[in-house]
């Protein structure tokens, strides 16, 4: 079965700063504290975080994180973040800063000061970027060409146009990111909606020189580049572009897979196993649906995401990235979540004990520490929200 591509009623958002004169003082100050050079350009290794300057007040984002996240229209206010922090299983957001095709248009609560206090209480946010879209997607222009146009799709100068497009969209990206605080080191995602012939060559390479020049001016301005895609065509032609080892694609150090699988995993039969692993990988296995914390309901897409320094395998081949982390008790306990939980604690230097697969006083001991040190309530059963707050607890 094709992966679902993003509907049309899924808004992308966006901070109005581009062709503004702030937005081009912002770009040209990140330009100055840009590093100098670009990353390498191996997708097979985690992107080194650590170059962001140690003088900035907000830190840099998504960090190490293996977990669950989410994504949705507008940005929720305060006391819903708040609500969600404390009920939800999640820790990581999307937000949908630049990019003339957006939908939701009000964005009240996207601020400086909103951002800096995610941060501060622990979510991680993924910056989002919607601009041109590729013709054959078929639902853009959304607005009109004259404000939000295609992908052009002129081959000359190997597809020129489409790449300074890209460019120029990395330019609105890392201006709408500065002024809000989101700084150098952090990921930008550029969201490329899925069309259904991913062999369309036309299609195929403007798309591919786009995100190209994308990855690049992102880079050249001291960010990481991610791209968020449907896993059977965005991510599929970045794949065999990748496998193909072609010189004239700059790929994206990281990808954002949409596959509505309903699985949490960063996996797909669309793309091959080893590309942008480990670290640099993450999944949108469901798409638009409703879902309450808190007392409060948020319509939103789940994401399950492996990036930075990701808990794969470790202790002796213990595997502690799982599929689904369940509720661990004395009584009821399954062998695999046990030894990835053991594993972890181990890596906290809260277990001490063999791999086994049984619930043991040692591991109880563990348990209690974590729970403990964590703010969160000591008993004996392992929780949903214990498995978030030891999977988020990354540098």
């Amino acid at each position: 079965m094709p992966s679902r591509p993003v509907p049309s009623s899924h808004p992308r958002l966006r901070v109005p700063l581009a062709g503004t004169a702030g937005g081009v003082l912002l770009v040209l100050l990140a330009l100055v504290l840009a590093p100098l050079g670009s990353p390498a350009s191996r997708t097979d290794a985690p992107v080194d975080l650590a170059a962001t300057s140690a003088n900035r007040a907000n830190p840099v984002t998504p960090g190490n994180f293996t977990g669950l996240g989410f994504d949705q229209c507008e940005t929720q206010s305060q006391a819903k973040m708040d609500a969600w922090l404390a009920h939800s299983p999640y820790r990581a957001v999307g937000v949908y800063i630049s990019g003339a095709s957006r939908f939701c248009k009000t964005q009240k609560n996207l601020t400086p000061t909103w951002v800096a206090t995610q941060l501060s209480k622990g979510w991680r946010i993924l910056p989002i970027t919607l601009g041109p879209q590729s013709s054959c997607v078929g639902r853009f222009p959304r607005y009109g060409a004259a404000i939000d146009p295609t992908i052009v799709n002129d081959a000359a100068g190997g597809y020129a146009a489409a790449r300074a497009q890209g460019s120029a969209e990395a330019d609105s990206a890392v201006a709408a990111a500065t002024a809000l605080g989101i700084v150098p080191g952090s990921t930008l995602w550029y969201d490329l909606e899925g069309w259904s012939d991913y062999k369309n060559d036309t299609c195929r390479e403007s798309a591919l020189a786009f995100l190209s020049a994308w990855t690049t001016r992102v880079r050249q301005l001291g960010y990481v580049s991610g791209v968020y895609s449907s896993a059977g065509s965005g991510m599929r032609i970045l794949d065999r572009a990748r496998i193909a080892a072609r010189a004239d694609v700059v790929l994206p150090d990281r990808i954002w897979i949409a596959r509505w699988d309903g699985v949490a995993n960063t996996s797909t039969s669309y793309i091959a196993e080893d590309g942008w692993r480990p670290g640099n990988r993450m999944k949108q296995f469901k798409g638009g649906h409703n879902e309450t914390w808190g007392g409060v309901t948020i319509n939103i897409d789940s994401n399950w995401l492996e990036l930075g320094d990701v808990a794969g395998y470790g202790c002796g081949g213990v595997k502690t990235s799982l599929a689904k982390y369940k509720k661990i008790t004395p009584r009821k306990a399954k062998p695999r979540q046990v030894r990835a939980l053991k594993c972890l604690l181990q890596g906290k230097g809260l277990y001490s004990g063999k791999m086994s697969k049984k619930y043991n006083k040692r591991l109880r001991v563990g348990i209690h520490a974590w729970q403990a040190q964590a703010g969160q309530k000591v008993k004996d059963s392992w929780t949903k929200k214990n498995w978030a707050s030891l999977l988020a607890s990354g540098g």
